[in-house]
């Protein structure tokens, strides 16, 4: 590997994306295994999250909207939200301008779940980033616009 220019000199493939990639999904999964195990309640699932993070951010959001922003199938969500609505989580409003839609909202145990989940991880990040040094704190510091633009692109593109 050509540490000059990400390049596998036998493929001459930029390594970069991928590279990226795995160190993304490796910080995601550890911040998550770590926080999962910290947390006091039942396990919830990645989707269960998603949704859940998704009808905090929207309240009031129709199931087919945010099938469209998670880019999952409508039935996928709507089987979603009874999990959540049976556990407490979300409720289901039937919207007043269309009977046969439901507007979905989280329950107060909901918005203090998340708000737990993201102090939590907030304070596991803060302490890890601690033990690196100066130099490591500013870079990532310094990366964190170009990724917020990589997210935005990436969100585009769903659209």
């Amino acid at each position: 590997m050509d540490l000059e220019t990400d390049t596998d000199p036998e493929t001459g493939i930029d390594t970069f994306p991928e590279q990226l990639a795995d160190a993304l999904v490796g910080v995601q999964r550890l911040i998550r295994r770590r926080v999962r195990a910290e947390m006091p309640d039942a396990r919830l699932r990645g989707a269960e999250v998603e949704l859940l993070r998704l009808v905090t951010a929207h309240p009031g959001i129709r199931i087919s909207e945010a099938a469209k922003k998670l880019g999952l199938a409508g039935n996928s969500v709507s089987t979603l939200v009874n999990q959540l609505a049976r556990d407490g989580w979300l409720v289901r409003e039937t919207d007043p301008a269309d009977r046969r839609a439901a507007l979905l909202l989280p329950t107060p145990a909901a918005e203090t779940r998340l708000a737990d989940w993201r102090g939590r991880r907030a304070e596991l990040v803060r302490q890890q980033v601690s033990r690196l040094d100066d130099t490591d704190r500013e870079a990532l510091r310094a990366a964190l616009p170009a990724l917020r633009r990589l997210t935005d692109t990436l969100r585009e593109e769903d659209a």
